[in-house]
């Protein structure tokens, strides 16, 4: 049999959705809230909020970049990221900080609780996730960078975190 490339119109979307939900704070780069979109589209993340200086929808760049899964994906902006992690917590989710800090674990050393809900937070492009924000997580968790520079692309971060910790929830069923 050829191994030929698929189109859009063979895919065949499962619709499934997992307990997790980003809180991108301060996100200046609209092809980051972009990606964020469509990574959460791909991966089954369940919302998206928006908080602080972050772009928000409607915008050409974001469409661009998230392929129009802006329009697929819920999301909620909110000035204040501390509202959303008080809700959040409210509802029973565990706040994680996508960070490199003097406390964090490997993502590989990461360990879901049964039936648990995650909210990530993916911090500003240029200082990452803020002080307020690392004080107010649960845990932080990294992804082990082995080059010289000691950070990535916050939304090339995002696919890989989710993408992590999407495995786990498949690993649990």
């Amino acid at each position: 049999m050829k191994n030929l490339q698929l189109d859009y119109n063979a895919h065949k979307g499962a619709s499934v959705k997992y307990p997790i939900c980003y809180l991108a704070h301060d996100i200046d780069v609209p092809m980051n809230i972009g990606s964020f979109f469509r990574i959460a589209d791909a991966l089954g993340v369940e919302k998206i909020f928006l908080s602080g200086s972050s772009i928000v929808p409607p915008n050409s760049k974001i469409r661009k970049t998230s392929r129009a899964t802006e329009q697929y994906v819920e999301y909620e902006y909110q000035p204040s990221p501390m509202h959303v992690i008080h809700y959040l917590r409210n509802l029973g989710y565990k706040i994680v900080s996508l960070e490199i800090t003097s406390a964090s674990i490997d993502i590989k050393e990461f360990c879901l609780g049964n039936n648990e809900k995650i909210c990530l937070i993916l911090g500003a492009e240029n200082t990452g996730v803020c002080q307020e924000l690392l004080d107010a997580s649960d845990i932080s968790i990294h992804i082990p960078m082995l080059g010289r520079n000691s950070s990535m692309n916050v939304a090339n971060a995002c696919s890989i975190a989710t993408y992590e910790i999407t495995k786990m929830y498949q690993n649990k069923r």
